[in-house]
């Protein structure tokens, strides 16, 4: 085996190592589900699907990968792309279209951040068309990384220590979204991108708004990563080393029942 060939099974398997790991910590695939794999045409989503791929060749029980691209008509998106490319993978796939774009570009002002709005429509469609197809599971290609940023982003921005969850049932109790690349680096997933010459689709909608606040989180933690590197592994995990009796939410903790015990106190002659 050459070098090349060599370091992409490294980093197969690190990530299909990782996706498993995830899987069996928050039960996000069980036998018999039904997956509906969220493609948007960028690395996360392509790599989602294809270490998804992988997994169900060897898991020890069955259970189905359905691909679905929401096409949101923004000018110029290539259509072709991902039903050339998915119609070679062998998995069954729907492209939705739904004209997102013109709501999004009519109610925003130009040069305002547009993936508050965008996210919540493309959201309320994905849940639609879930329940059109019997789908058990939302697979969404966040990654650790996502997970990280928006933890930040809450605490700056929400005064909230919230982030993304691996699993987390809709408010309206009918759809079950898990994030299979949980415990995946970023940097891991672009260097298996590469390897895998997946057919990336910019989003041309919100990917070039540099002004967003997430922006500035992710420059924030390569920075911290570049000073002490092994520091946003270090955040990944703490997130899932929670504390509750040493934070000060007092709805997680029954602080006020807090007293001494009386049987450990040392009486002074």
């Amino acid at each position: 085996m050459d070098t090349a060939s060599h370091a992409f099974s490294k980093i197969q398997r690190k990530l299909r190592s990782q996706v498993t790991k995830a899987s069996a910590d928050f039960g996000l695939i069980e036998p018999g589900d039904r997956i509906m794999v969220c493609l948007s045409g960028g690395k996360d989503s392509y790599a989602m699907l294809s270490i998804l791929q992988e997994i169900q060749k060897k898991a020890p029980f069955a259970f189905e990968l359905i691909a679905v691209n929401l096409d949101q008509k923004q000018p110029g998106f290539p259509e072709h792309v991902l039903p050339e490319y998915l119609a070679g993978q062998g998995v069954e796939f729907h492209v939705i279209e739904e004209d997102t774009y013109s709501i999004v570009t009519d109610k925003i002002e130009a040069g305002k951040t547009t993936c508050g709005l965008c996210s919540r429509l493309r959201r309320g469609i994905l849940y639609r068309v879930a329940n059109e197809l019997n789908i058990d599971k939302i697979a969404l290609g966040h990654h650790r990384d996502d997970m990280v940023e928006t933890m930040f982003l809450n605490m700056f921005f929400g005064s909230k220590l919230q982030s993304m969850p691996p699993k987390l049932r809709s408010d309206d109790g009918q759809n079950v979204v898990i994030r299979p690349l949980a415990y995946c680096k970023e940097s891991d997933i672009e260097v298996y991108a590469q390897a895998m010459a997946f057919p990336i689709i910019p989003c041309n909608l919100c990917g070039s708004q540099e002004n967003l606040q997430r922006q500035a989180i992710k420059m924030m933690l390569r920075d911290w990563e570049r000073i002490q590197p092994g520091r946003v592994d270090n955040i990944a995990k703490a997130m899932g080393n929670i504390a509750p009796s040493h934070m000060c939410d007092p709805e997680l903790f029954d602080f006020k029942s807090l007293s001494s015990n009386p049987s450990l106190k040392v009486v002074k002659p």
